[in-house]
């Protein structure tokens, strides 16, 4: 399998996460998104979106973190990762949900500002990264993991921008659940770093 992505983007991040933690053999393919080598027409025949991560597996070309993540669990039948059954599917598929929405728009965005310089108001996307931090801190009381008591992809999509969520100047400091929850996945065996960069309140880099 080859994955298209950058090591700054959350995105690749948790599709480049979720390989390790299976122990699948891959090659990382760079995007340079600083000379929009993601907009080159060579790459938008792999994603027509031009955006990152891409996994190519074989023939199959699958764009999108969190179908990146749905695909890797079907095709090698994890389903610890993503079970069949309909509720803790449902479950899941919430929480995928929540990656692509809330915390988009919240931790995301904020860290969109300091690391890549987006237009955006910091103060809005600030607040929202803290209203839903609240609630996945409540939801994580006296849980191992966000969807039932061992890691599934809804933990791997959650993880990455929530752990940089300081490098937006979200401080994570008032959320117990949450830091432990960061501290039980970064002890999972095949566990990847999401590269850190030393902006916001992450200033020790």
């Amino acid at each position: 399998m080859k994955l298209y992505y950058h090591p700054l983007s959350g995105h690749s991040h948790r599709a480049r996460l979720f390989l390790s933690l299976l122990g699948v053999e891959h090659e990382l393919v760079e995007v340079d998104l600083m000379t929009a080598q993601h907009k080159s027409p060579e790459y938008l025949k792999l994603n027509r979106f031009g955006q990152v991560p891409v996994l190519v597996d074989g023939d199959i070309k699958v764009a999108d973190s969190n179908a990146i993540l749905v695909y890797l669990a079907k095709k090698l039948g994890k389903e610890d990762w993503l079970p069949e059954e309909a509720e803790a599917a449902a479950t899941i598929q919430r929480w995928l949900s929540v990656a692509a929405g809330e915390i988009a728009y919240g931790p995301a965005a904020a860290r969109l500002i300091t690391v890549f310089g987006a237009n955006r108001n910091p103060e809005e996307v600030i607040a929202r990264a803290h209203g839903v931090l609240k609630f996945i801190d409540t939801e994580l009381a006296g849980k191992n993991f966000i969807a039932k008591n061992t890691p599934t992809i809804a933990d791997v999509a959650l993880y990455s921008y929530i752990a940089r969520a300081p490098e937006g100047n979200v401080d994570l400091s008032g959320y117990p659940n949450v830091n432990a929850w960061l501290r039980r996945i970064e002890a999972l065996p095949g566990f990847v770093e999401f590269k850190k960069t030393p902006v916001g309140l992450a200033v020790d880099g």
